[in-house]
């Protein structure tokens, strides 16, 4: 598919970060000014000047190339400067959450532009309705719109692919993952997530008009991401608690755009928690916590207690971790790959999105356009930027 423009500079960026004083914006930032190549244009784009003005004093003091660094004014309740940004750039990451209240406008930007586009959202009514939207005008525009470009839902999609390509081809195939995090959150995460949970019936219906209109995969063949129950699993020694996250979603478009998942292919998405009172503990607390979240006054208690662009410090980030296990089956093999690394709100996922800007701007990849997944977008270059930057995929073993 012919791309609306090419790596020779016909736009005066290769790459912008929009919302680059947030709190994972300026981890993503750091990451940018100490592992893009020298060649690489990008800018930091926001709606402070004198922030981002500081930002990038702070990033010259380490990496002195960052002096003359480009700093663009963009808000997102002004769509003609979202126009303007979406234009002067090949490649466009958005960090300002949540994305139902400010992400709209700038995919619609970029949707229009011919832009490749990433974000961070784990919020699936936000992506249902940007794909019913923007996805027809971004596949004749040539624009990639990668959502989930962080630990929602790279990890968890990547994971999945790596495993399933250590399977047979051409058979069906089963996988379940299993999540494991010791980490806080911040304040814009809390946002989102409050967000989401108060808007139930908007995500399905969301979630309905998308099925209305899109697609299923080709041929004949079947992707799922299905509930699983609680259980206790043998194969990660924890109790399994079904995740109703974004990620298991995410998985399924995947499974459902790439042939190599094979004729029918299904999903299951779980929490790992080792002790039982511990999951019930947790599930109870999920529970009270959506109820919560269904009342304007509690949920902007809850909103309160960890404030907007702020999130753990250094020596927390520093000390926290994750794993995700995945048990995959299929043409009478089994199994058993982990992807891991360290603090998952933030450090990795700035570290996550920064590279998967990178090889949106200057690797090979397959002929994409329209909404698509990480791993339909990126797959394996992808994957082997992430191995480099120290996030582990491995085969622990198989059968």
């Amino acid at each position: 598919m012919p791309r609306p423009h090419d790596k020779s500079g016909d736009r005066p960026y290769d790459i912008v970060l929009y919302g680059a004083t947030g709190f994972v914006g300026e981890l993503t930032a750091e990451y940018l000014a100490a592992h893009a190549p020298e060649d690489c244009r990008w800018a930091l784009a926001g709606r402070s000047p004198d922030k981002l003005a500081r930002l990038r004093e702070r990033l010259a003091k380490t990496h002195p190339a960052c002096t003359e660094l480009p700093l663009l004014h963009a808000d997102s309740g002004d769509p003609a400067s979202l126009r303007e940004l979406a234009r002067a750039t090949r490649v466009l990451a958005s960090t300002v959450g949540p994305y139902l209240a400010h992400g709209e406008g700038l995919v619609a930007a970029c949707a229009e532009a011919g832009t490749d586009y990433t974000d961070l959202t784990g919020e699936p009514e936000f992506v249902d309705r940007m794909y019913v939207a923007y996805d027809a005008q971004a596949r004749r525009t040539g624009a990639r719109l990668v959502h989930t470009c962080g630990f929602d839902s790279v990890p968890h999609d990547l994971g999945a692919y790596y495993t399933v390509r250590q399977l047979p081809e051409g058979v069906p195939l089963r996988l379940s993952g299993f999540v494991r995090t010791g980490a806080r959150f911040s304040g814009g995460t809390l946002a989102s997530a409050l967000g989401a949970m108060g808007r139930g019936r908007q995500m399905l219906a969301a979630a309905r008009e998308r099925r209305a209109v899109e697609p299923g995969p080709l041929g004949g063949r079947r992707a799922r991401s299905v509930p699983g129950v609680p259980h206790r699993s043998r194969e990660v020694g924890a109790w399994a608690v079904p995740l109703p996250t974004i990620d298991g979603k995410v998985v399924e478009r995947s499974a459902s755009a790439l042939k190599r998942y094979g004729p029918d292919f299904r999903y299951r998405h779980y929490a790992a928690v080792k002790w039982l009172p511990v999951a019930a503990g947790g599930a109870l607390a999920a529970g009270s916590v959506v109820a919560l979240a269904q009342l304007p006054a509690a949920r902007r208690w809850l909103g309160s207690l960890v404030a907007p662009g702020t999130g753990p410090d250094e020596a927390t980030r520093a000390k926290s971790w994750f794993s995700v296990r995945f048990v995959g089956e299929g043409g009478g093999r089994r199994v058993f790959t982990e992807v891991s690394g360290g603090d998952p709100g933030y450090g990795e996922t700035a570290k996550i999105l920064a590279e998967s800007l990178l090889c949106l701007a200057f690797d090979e990849l397959p002929a994409t356009a329209g909404q698509v997944t990480p791993a339909t977008a990126m797959g394996d270059a992808l994957l082997g930027r992430l191995q480099e930057a120290g996030i582990r995929f491995r085969v622990a073993h198989s059968e």
